[in-house]
């Protein structure tokens, strides 16, 4: 199979592989960001939301929002915005963090954001979407891209008149959720309304949504015709499948590992105690083994007994006692 093009161009960024890391809140920090990395594949990499109104008043070398390593690059950092008058300054913050990349956040469904004014609540307000991105615009010395979903609607004009400003007013790179914004993750994804998306503008667009495995990177490709893809929940359950997805479907040359799924866990918890805080460790490590138990057959043994544990500790302890019995690893010779 003729392998597809490897890389794009952002701004003054070469994504390649042109796959991306999707913000997720509790998962995309930098201990899951570093797992990533070591195990190879991904173009770009991105925070957690970052609230717009708060980041000038965070502390970057406390904020585990914020913690980032040496091997975390290029690292985009996305901002949930409400307002204009909050651009300015969370932008100047991320510049002087030395953010890769700007995105804004137009498309969360959740209920706490909209209420706040954000996410898919402020792209239902078009005119103030402008302000918001020319005010970035004008801030930002980096890229600036923007995270949506597809609408309320399947409603192809509003969908086309919205993406089009977008990149009128300087956004350099589209992601495109391909569900509508009450759409639960169960549902199918539209990924050929991605490729509308693509046909309308002429930024990178990347799609987002329901890639899993190989195959379904495949499938998305040949049905949305996109630039790149951005990988969400996959990346806490298979965090080797940005590297699979380089390999076998771009064609970029890397090893091909030997997925020891016990020693992932423990890399992943090895990272979290050299990268955070005691007390931010243990809500990160489970939010983590919720996606990662998808991985075994009976893995909703071992998301409960983490679940259910008191302190970090306990966490770990339990995890390895559910690897010994159902993914135990061979002994080493003597």
């Amino acid at each position: 199979m003729t392998s597809l093009p490897s890389r794009f161009q952002l701004g003054p960024l070469t994504i390649s592989p042109p796959l991306l890391l999707a913000p997720m809140a509790g998962l995309t920090h930098t201990a899951l960001r570093t797992l990533l990395m070591e195990l190879g594949g991904v173009g770009l990499l991105a925070t957690e939301m970052l609230s717009a109104r708060t980041l000038p008043q965070e502390n970057a070398e406390l904020s585990p929002f914020l913690k980032r390593g040496e091997v975390e690059r290029p690292l985009s950092y996305q901002l949930l915005v409400g307002d204009v008058d909050e651009v300015a300054p969370a932008v100047a913050v991320l510049e002087r963090l030395g953010a890769e990349v700007v995105d804004l956040n137009l498309g969360c469904p959740a209920p706490n954001v909209r209420r706040r004014g954000g996410g898919s609540r402020l792209s239902e307000q078009p005119d103030l979407v402008r302000r918001v991105v020319a005010a970035a615009r004008r801030a930002a010395t980096v890229p600036l891209t923007a995270k949506i979903r597809l609408g309320e609607t399947l409603d192809a004009g509003r969908l086309r008149d919205f993406c089009q400003m977008l990149a009128d007013e300087g956004v350099e790179m589209l992601s495109v959720h391909a569900r509508l914004r009450g759409e639960p993750f169960g549902r199918k994804p539209r990924w050929d309304w991605v490729g509308r998306v693509k046909e309308w503008v002429s930024v990178p667009v990347v799609a987002n949504g329901g890639i899993f495995t190989v195959a379904d990177a495949r499938r998305c490709l040949a049905e949305s015709g996109a630039d790149g893809l951005m990988i969400g929940r996959a990346a806490p359950t298979t965090p080797w499948l940005f590297a699979e997805i380089a390999r076998e479907v771009y064609g970029v040359e890397l090893p091909v590992p030997q997925v020891n799924r016990p020693a992932v866990y423990r890399r992943f918890v090895a990272l979290l105690e050299e990268r955070l805080a005691p007390e931010r460790r243990l809500g990160r490590l489970k939010e983590f083994t919720h996606y990662y138990a998808k991985n075994y057959a009976f893995g909703h043994h071992l998301a409960a007994a983490v679940q259910s544990s008191g302190d970090f500790s306990e966490a770990v302890a339990r995890a390895a006692a559910f690897f010994a019995e159902h993914d135990p690893e061979p002994a080493a010779c003597g």
